[in-house]
């Protein structure tokens, strides 16, 4: 691993100043990842690149692939964003020339010559999402591109970062023209109420999520009403009714702490509106997980055309996600001490399983420091997704990694949520692994 840098400051302006070297005679090739964070990383960068005039390609995927990275074009610059920190041997194996990184996630081999990167783990880890970072790369190109901020605040959002924001003193929210309230967090707030609890996945309400008659039963007990038929939106109740409102979920989610539901709601201007980032978010992760990442990132542009068919998008995709966990209401599952295993193999998509991990891990099905683990089929492969109940307990991307050296993968995340991609006919003995690994780290414990 490379010696860390003095500061983040620093190693953005070194990085700079080298990619803005290499860029003069040479096509660039963006290569994200597709979640929020991956594609609001991408909208921003190819809103600078257009700035200067660079001939640029995008390609948005899932998983840096060994196969992918070998097939690489070696005369173009590879600008990876939210990824690759993890594929630092296949960059190297692959000979690859001219390579920028700006990513967030854990590095753990050692940095190939000629590849430049940028990541907060070589700078005491500041909590900042890779959105976050290629704002603050963007910005030091040209100071106009601050104007890119919002973007940047989506994707902080979407990677759950939204405490870390304006951490770096960088006027995030300020350049974003952002507006941040405090309130009850479930989105979108600019929403009717019975809708947003229609569809409410985090927090997910036990007897009110996905239910009509669960949710006006609730809005009954709370005295909220309907006035010509519409009900107010979150942002509109007064504030008895949102302290009302806030104790009959809890009540309903009796392990849900107050902090979990309620804090900062952020909002921003989007295709000319006023809108919650928490949905704007959510609308460019949908598109992506249901395979339309090419509508995300011209969402996330605010190309007219884009803005119906997203929302579209993210209807369909809340309500794969109500019957992916209807689905594990019912299904059975692999459960011990501090660990359950939920195997969907086909009947939740490969897309969706790392959301329903997220899902579970924030409700109050589970203890506290509960790995939740689910799996499903993709094509000849099985997507693995790690969520740890709380923030006090184990390792989830290091029990994956003791796995994946026994059964071979791919894993990648963070401490508390992590992933990996395992071949299909090793189901059997990567169940197997990871249970022996649960138990074993049960028994370190």
């Amino acid at each position: 691993m490379e010696k860390r840098q003095d500061s983040l400051k620093e190693s953005i302006k070194t990085v700079t100043e080298k990619f803005l070297e290499r860029i003069k005679n040479k096509e660039i090739l963006i290569i994200s990842h597709f979640d929020t964070d991956g594609i609001t990383s991408a909208g921003i960068m190819t809103q600078a690149l257009k700035k200067l005039d660079k001939k640029f390609s995008v390609k948005i995927i899932k998983s840096l692939e060994e196969n992918f990275v070998f097939n690489l074009p070696k005369n173009k610059i590879i600008l990876f964003l939210d990824l690759a920190s993890g594929s630092l041997d296949y960059i190297k194996k692959a000979n690859l020339e001219d390579v920028f990184i700006i990513d967030h996630h854990e590095v753990i081999q050692k940095i190939p010559d000629g590849v430049n990167v940028i990541n907060p783990w070589f700078n005491g880890k500041e909590k900042i999402s890779s959105a976050g970072l290629v704002y603050l790369f963007c910005k030091e190109i040209n100071p106009e591109n601050k104007k890119f901020a919002k973007l940047a605040v989506l994707g902080m959002i979407g990677d759950l970062m939204e405490n870390s924001i304006d951490s770096l003193d960088n006027k995030i929210l300020d350049e974003g023209d952002v507006k941040k309230k405090s309130g009850l967090l479930i989105y979108p707030s600019t929403r009717p109420i019975n809708k947003i609890l229609e569809y409410s996945s985090e927090p997910y309400i036990p007897g009110v999520t996905g239910s009509p008659n669960g949710i006006t039963e609730l809005l009954r007990e709370v005295g909220i009403e309907p006035l010509n038929g519409k009900y107010k939106s979150l942002i509109e109740l007064s504030e008895d009714e949102m302290k009302k409102l806030t104790t009959s979920i809890i009540l309903r989610n009796p392990k849900t702490k107050n902090k979990n539901i309620i804090g900062n709601i952020f909002l921003i201007k989007f295709f000319n509106k006023l809108e919650d980032a928490r949905e704007l978010s959510a609308t460019i992760n949908a598109c992506s997980r249901l395979g339309k990442s090419s509508t995300a990132l011209k969402f996330c542009l605010e190309v007219p055309s884009a803005k119906k068919d997203a929302e579209e998008i993210h209807t369909q995709y809340k309500q794969h996600i109500i019957s992916g966990l209807e689905f594990v209401s019912k299904t059975q599952k692999i459960e011990g001490k501090g660990f359950v295993i939920i195997n969907a193999k086909n009947e939740i998509r490969d897309t969706i399983v790392g959301t329903i991990a997220s899902i579970l891990s924030n409700s109050s099905l589970y203890e506290e420091g509960t790995i939740v683990i689910t799996m499903a089929y993709y094509e000849d492969k099985i997507k693995v997704s790690g969520r740890n109940v709380g923030r006090n307990g184990r390792n989830v991307r290091e029990i994956l990694n003791n796995v994946i050296k026994e059964v071979g993968g791919e894993v990648g995340g963070h401490e508390f949520a992590a992933g990996c991609m395992v071949h299909r006919e090793k189901e059997k003995k990567f169940i197997e692994a990871l249970k022996k690994e649960l138990e074993l780290e049960i028994i370190k414990i």
